[in-house]
């Protein structure tokens, strides 16, 4: 019994069930186990161990690739229809020819289970790539969203900000709320500046504005007359998306008239008069 215990701790029956060992060691653990129920009823548990770990630690794959994999597998792996077949050998024994039935044995069940078990394995591997890819994705459009969430936020914030100072602005009792007017040449023209002399601060009101939409050669300029010379304050689109609200342009303090004429793309240095769309005195 101690020799049988032996035998067993050496590892040889772990090493048979996985098939790592020699075709000689094979044929030895397979009389070890004809003659000692010991040893077979190890190698049975060893098997059924060996199973249960493999089924508990399997990942159920998608379908289609199971079935696939499997097939492929089965194919390659696990083809049981070329085993060795009875085989007739002939003994020469006192000038006497004595026929000998040989059975070669059949391969362990334990293999077959092994083939399955390493298709599994396999199964198990690509359900995990397509699960490492999927979570790739799934982080690259988070970053995406969280990315976008922070341009919108930046500019939520630059808006409240101009909106708060907007509002600054038009509470100040310094500043003068002007109305210019339309001329012969655009009689339904209007824009409404906010002007602070103290300040020196010039603003116009983007919503409320009512004037032609110029083209992409053309730009809208504003003036200030300033000791009887014009002053020029800037240029903008009649478009509402140049800006949300109010337009800052540039500062002045002495003004006795405002008036926007239709210019060049990007401004003159003097103002063409009879492009002059809306005006005001002060």
């Amino acid at each position: 019994m101690e020799d049988i215990k032996a035998y067993i701790e050496t590892g040889i029956l772990e090493l048979y069930v996985l098939g790592d060992i020699s075709q000689a060691e094979k044929l030895q653990v397979e009389e070890m186990a004809e003659k000692y129920p010991e040893i077979k009823a190890e190698l049975a548990e060893i098997e059924r161990s060996l199973e249960a770990y493999a089924l508990e630690n399997a990942i159920e794959p998608p379908v289609h690739l199971r079935e696939r994999v499997l097939n492929s597998l089965v194919t390659s792996f696990a083809n049981d229809d070329s085993f060795p077949t009875k085989e007739t050998t002939e003994i020469f024994y006192d000038d006497r020819i004595i026929k000998d039935n040989v059975v070669a044995l059949s391969t362990p069940k334990a293999n077959n289970f092994y083939k399955y078990a390493f298709a599994a394995s396999m199964l198990a591997l690509i359900a995990s790539v397509f699960g490492l890819f999927s979570l790739n994705n799934q982080l690259k459009e988070s970053n995406e969203v969280i990315a976008s969430l922070q341009t919108k936020n930046t500019s939520f914030a630059n808006q409240v900000n101009y909106i708060e100072n907007e509002v600054d602005v038009l509470r100040d009792p310094e500043v003068k709320v002007l109305k210019l007017q339309g001329l012969p040449k655009a009689p339904g023209a209007q824009l409404t500046v906010a002007w602070s002399p103290k300040k020196k601060k010039v603003m116009i009101n983007m919503e409320d504005m009512k004037l032609a939409a110029n083209d992409k050669d053309h730009q809208y300029q504003l003036w200030a007359i300033v000791d009887k010379k014009p002053v020029d304050l800037g240029v903008f689109d009649a478009a509402k998306t140049d800006t949300a609200g109010m337009k800052q342009m540039k500062s002045v303090a002495n003004a006795v008239m405002f008036a926007v004429t239709l210019e060049k793309r990007g401004g003159v240095s003097s103002p063409t008069m009879d492009q002059m769309v809306v005006a005001t005195k002060i």
